[in-house]
């Protein structure tokens, strides 16, 4: 995610909408000001940010649309059960489902089959991924999570070694 915005930037990119600001009606403070975040990023990223990963120029403006002041920012509660529920009403809104381990397995699979013979740049097979995931509509996977599924699903080449997944590999042939 950028760090500079320009204000015309900041104005197209994290305005929130009639329908969006209907989400934030029964939040205040750091949790209204950190939902709006977490809902525009979402948008924009197709992804769920880390508190690192929101501009403090994105920080400041959303804090004037939802009326909180941005220093309350530092104060959003990034672990628990307040942020699950935000992250279930984002992706409700946007139309994205949590991944199952089926997608991870599927998303493992494509990787394997369609990208990782072209390509073997960490970034760039990860820039796929999310590309990958927006169109198909589901959250991405932590990083882990696909690493697990590739190796449940793969046995690393010779080249490759089994704590480098994004490397070449081929499908496992068990017996089972």
């Amino acid at each position: 995610m950028r760090r500079e915005w320009e204000l015309e930037e900041l104005i197209e990119c994290w305005t929130l909408d009639e329908e969006e600001l209907a989400l934030l009606a029964n939040k205040s403070g750091a949790t209204r000001l950190g939902f709006g975040l977490m809902l525009k990023f979402f948008e924009l990223e197709a992804r769920f940010p880390r508190r690192e990963d929101v501009s403090r120029a994105a920080v400041e403006f959303m804090a004037g649309q939802v009326k909180v002041d941005a220093a309350l920012f530092a104060s959003y509660d990034w672990s628990g059960r307040t942020i699950e529920y935000h992250r279930a009403q984002v992706r409700k809104f946007h139309g994205f489902s949590e991944p199952t381990v089926g997608d991870e397995d599927r998303l493992a699979d494509w990787l394997a089959a369609d990208i990782c013979p072209m390509e073997m740049s960490r970034d760039r097979l990860r820039s796929a991924l999310l590309a990958r995931c927006r169109e198909v509509r589901i959250e991405p996977p932590k990083t882990t999570r696909i690493e697990r599924s590739w190796a449940r699903r793969r046995r690393c080449s010779s080249g490759s070694s089994p704590r480098r997944p994004w490397g070449a590999c081929q499908p496992s042939r068990s017996a089972s």
